[in-house]
């Protein structure tokens, strides 16, 4: 039985896989803008057309695609290669931001007619979006353009469309695994059952029996060297605890061998062959418990390990304070105490963690040095250089042997900033001398990467009548999991501005980062930052509330100002500077935004509806050094080229990079060509997280960039015999004294005088500067069901000088939406094992279009003395008052302070429940306590 399908008007007759589906299928003929992101139907990225029906192709057999027409994004253009006018809309509106769920929005909406175009809700519920927030995708379907075409010198402060546009509406834009890579082997990794336990013993002669299967590797065969899978420019930030492969798990999904096939199919029954002699050891999941003497001991290592108290189960911790909050108490006129907690959230970026291990051959330099063979990870990144160097110190490589390249990364927002597959992957890859693939499924994003910490916070904030604040005391225990990858930092972090903000002459915090039998925590947008900023300004709102002051006038009495230092109990961190304040403007956002607000009038009948806000700050960058190299180069042709390290996930950074470079050098960004994320062709690199693609890269681009103009119009000033002064650098020129020298010509000069027309830039994140956010809600809930709605959202962004109004939009408006799903439901489950319930998407929700409102955003008017041009970042900072926004509407409609996150349906009925029953009760004035995550109005 002969098997035909037609793929973008081309005809493909290789018979499919036994039970293979139409996505896989696709791949393997090279249609590389079908994407992975689910496996199960949920999140839309693998959307083609079958006889111009969508479909998702993960769930369509492939057998049923015989004889039938199939068109991909890449198909999508007309065959004299002019954009679809889909595709031309989602590139004028900007309608993404990494871009790997952008082919299934692209498909899907290309198969809209005029009645489903107009119901959204309903025609895009089967499309997840983890970046934009949604309303640049339906600016996109609407045909509104955002985009513009800057002139000459003209791009900071316009909105030129992202560089990787037109590949990525095209579904030409490569990611981790868009590569045809020969002889690839597929590894699978088999994960413990238990949350804690000893090997005793591994057999895996059944395995190596599977047809197809190469290799199986156990602990006996990886290295024995110690270290974190977290990235930091220092390691030592970070507790090395951490084997490529150990004889102890300590979490339930943690890797235990790895088996390397032919196939994917052959791997995973080589892992379902492997027998394993597990000693169960007892397991902790309580951080509170684990900290208790006589709790299981997780991780038996000595102090170079760099963890803080390994016997009590604690990975760091942080004591201070600062005056003294027994008298700042007593000075109190009132005093608020309550424990907030917050759950488990996963990055759920739509492209998983993954990476491909292979070998090149690498030509001697003209001394005749560093050819050979070298391996080289093609890996979905935040950090490609701390990977490269993360390889060399565990397998003992050089770095000349090492390459680490991070193609388009498909979502990050911290999880990857971790090194969770090179690790295995190389160890694989070294040893039989083959290609290897790993990676994870949905499933395994969820058991076997990392969350956002579970923090508990108890507040404990004073107050005079005037409003005043005393004296402001915390106690934080984070739960890390059962690696300390990010844990004390996150912790320290967390503690850091969110206490600076205020101003108080008494505080006191106690801060720990411990250890337990479950999923990992890591980096996560915020860094700890809005775990606390929850508790702290839920108890601003509620002391307020208690002494009868606008929250927003106690918050005014009490913020820091622009000449202020942020101080802690800690200690003040003296490179952190307010090198611009917008916090004043940030809270005017929220006056303005309540004064005629008439946006009650959207509640139904009945509901309750109420208003809050929150307000947080954000160091613009990490501490202890942050480092960026870039090279800006004069091309043949009169272009530039751009080297940095940054990888683009959807950040935006390659664009800002390309508008600081075309500023400086008075050209247009299409003439700015940008290399990087590649340890082989650019310059060293921290990584893309802490805020940094802005404030750090930038600012190394803008050095090199503002070098380059200044030696170009000195070689021309020389080259034309024409004073330095009476020069000027054009978009394709230089203008001497009324004639023009074509930077062709420059270049073919300089050239011939053995000089190459290039400079260097570096900048190594210190001093830094702070930047703010306020975010207001008016919310209306169902009393007869908990159910709320947002009627209303505005955002307050001091982002400095906003280098691209479009694109920084967009992180605003998809940082909001990432917080309210942490706020509303998402939450990453455990059974009393430590096994994760949640491992899909529809059994985690992830918000869809019909759960986002278009929230207004509105930039302050600032320029900061230390950010690039004045730039402050704003990628994280948006996460951080969304919560506690939300927490202290939520308490202005019902009555009801909701003290645990996330406020499902549910909860928030149970707690209105409790609070009347305990009114009806006459339990008392504070309510009689409250209902799980909901404590009594007080």
């Amino acid at each position: 039985m002969s098997f035909r399908v037609s793929v973008n008007d081309e005809s493909f007759d290789a018979e499919p896989r036994p039970g293979q589906c139409l996505r896989t299928y696709l791949r393997d003929q090279g249609w590389f803008g079908v994407k992975k992101g689910c496996d199960a139907g949920d999140c839309g990225a693998c959307t083609v057309h079958v006889d111009g029906e969508a479909v998702h192709s993960c769930l369509y057999p492939a057998f049923r695609a015989d004889g039938r027409a199939v068109t991909t994004v890449e198909g999508l253009a007309g065959t004299d290669g002019r954009l679809h006018p889909v595709q031309q809309r989602f590139l004028d509106a900007q309608g993404f931001q990494c871009g790997f769920c952008t082919a299934g929005f692209l498909m899907t909406t290309a198969a809209l007619d005029e009645d489903k175009l107009a119901d959204l809700p309903r025609a895009l519920k089967g499309n997840l979006c983890r970046c934009t927030g949604y309303r640049a995708i339906e600016d996109a379907v609407r045909g509104v353009k955002h985009a513009e075409e800057p002139g000459a010198g003209q791009a900071v402060g316009r909105s030129p469309g992202a560089p990787a546009g037109p590949l990525v509406v095209t579904g030409t834009a490569r990611y981790t695994f868009d590569v045809a890579v020969e002889g690839l082997l597929h590894m699978k990794l088999l994960r413990s059952p238990h949350p804690h336990a000893r090997i005793r013993s591994i057999d895996t002669s059944r395995a190596l029996r599977v047809p197809g299967v190469h290799a199986v590797f156990t602990h006996h065969d990886a290295p024995g060297k110690l270290y974190s899978s977290a990235r930091h420019e220092h390691p030592t930030e970070d507790p090395d605890d951490t084997r490529v492969l150990d004889d102890v798990v300590r979490f339930v999904g943690q890797r235990v061998a790895a088996v390397v096939a032919d196939t994917e199919g052959a791997a995973e029954e080589g892992c379902r062959l492997i027998e394993v002699d597990y000693e169960v050891l007892p397991y902790v999941l309580d951080p509170e418990l684990a900290m208790l003497p006589g709790a299981p001991v997780i991780h038996r290592k000595g102090p170079e390990s760099r963890i803080v108290r390994a016997e009590n189960n604690v990975c760091g911790e942080v004591h201070g304070e600062m005056g003294s909050v027994e008298q700042g108490f007593a000075e109190a006129d009132v005093v608020y105490e309550e424990t907030f907690r917050t759950q488990r959230v996963q990055h759920a970026s739509l492209e998983t963690h993954g990476c491909v291990a292979y070998f090149e051959d690498v030509e001697p330099g003209e001394d005749g040095e560093g050819g050979g063979e070298r391996i080289v990870v093609r890996s979905s990144t935040q950090v490609p250089f701390l990977t490269r160097r993360a390889l060399c110190d565990l397998y003992d490589l050089p770095r000349e042997k090492v390459r680490v390249v991070a193609g388009r990364v498909g979502g990050g927002f911290g999880g990857k900033q971790e090194m969770l597959t090179e690790d295995i992957a190389v160890l694989a890859a070294l040893r039989l001398h083959r290609p290897v693939k790993l990676e994870f499924t949905r499933a395994e994003q969820f058991f076997g990467a990392t969350t956002r910490h579970p923090f508990k916070v108890t507040v404990k904030i004073g107050a005079r009548r005037d409003g005043t604040l005393t004296a402001v005391q915390f106690r934080v225990v984070a739960n890390t999991g059962a690696y300390g990858n990010h844990g004390p930092a996150v912790m320290f972090h967390s503690v850091g501005e969110s206490m600076g903000v205020y101003k108080a002459p008494h505080k006191k915090v106690e801060a720990y980062s411990v250890y337990t039998n479950g999923v990992p925590a890591g980096a996560f947008r915020g860094y700890g930052l809005g775990q606390v900023t929850f508790a702290l300004e839920s108890a601003m709102d509620e002391l307020a509330r208690r002494l009868g002051i606008d929250p927003l006038v106690m918050r005014e009495r009490n913020v820091i100002g622009p000449g202020d230092h942020m101080e802690g109990p800690c200690g003040e961190e003296e490179d952190l500077h307010i090198a611009s304040y917008g916090l004043d403007q940030c809270l005017q956002v929220v006056r303005d935004a309540l004064a005629g607000d008439r946006s009650a009038e959207l509640a139904p009948e009945g509901w309750l509806v109420g208003q809050g806000f929150a307000m947080s700050a954000i160091a613009t960058g990490p501490p202890g050094g942050h480092f960026a190299d870039a090279t800006v180069t004069l091309l043949e042709d009169g272009s530039y080229d751009v080297a940095v390290g940054t990888a683009e996930f959807g950040n935006g950074t390659t664009t800002v990079h390309q508008q600081i470079t075309a500023g400086a050098l008075g050209t247009t960004v299409d003439r700015i060509a940008i290399r990087q994320s590649d340890t082989d062709v650019v310059g060293h690199d921290t990584g893309a997280f802490g805020s940094a693609g802005t404030v750090v890269a930038g600012k190394a681009v803008m050095k090199a960039a503002n070098a380059l103009a200044e030696r170009i119009l000195s070689f021309a000033a020389e080259y034309a015999r024409t004073p330095r002064s009476l020069l000027r650098l054009t978009a394709d020129a230089v203008e001497c004294e009324g004639r023009l020298v074509s930077l062709k010509e420059l270049f073919e000069a300089a050239s011939g005088a053995g000089t190459v027309l290039t400079a260097d830039g570096h900048w190594g994140g210190s001093p830094r500067s702070v930047a703010f956010n306020s975010q207001w809600f008016r919310v209306a809930v169902d009393p007869d069901t908990g159910e709320t709605r947002i009627l209303r959202s505005v955002h307050g962004a001091d982002a400095g000088k906003v280098m691209n109004p479009m694109q920084c939009r967009g992180q605003v408006e998809g940082g909001v939406a990432q917080a309210l799903g942490a706020t509303l439901f998402e939450t990453v489950r455990v059974d009393d094992h430590g096994k994760v319930t949640t491992a899909a998407f529809r059994a985690y929700r992830l918000p869809a279009y019909a759960d986002v409102p278009r929230t207004e955003v509105h930039f302050t008017e600032t320029s900061d003395a230390i950010g690039p041009l004045g730039a402050k970042s704003m990628s994280e900072s948006p996460f951080n008052p969304v919560a506690p926004a939300f927490a202290n509407a939520l308490r202005d409609a019902t009555g009801v302070r909701f003290t645990e996150t996330p406020f499902l349906r549910d909860t928030v009925w149970l707690g209105m429940d409790t609070a009347r029953r305990a009114v009806e009760g006459a339990c008392g004035e504070d309510g009689g306590g409250g209902a799980r995550g909901a404590h009594g109005a007080g």
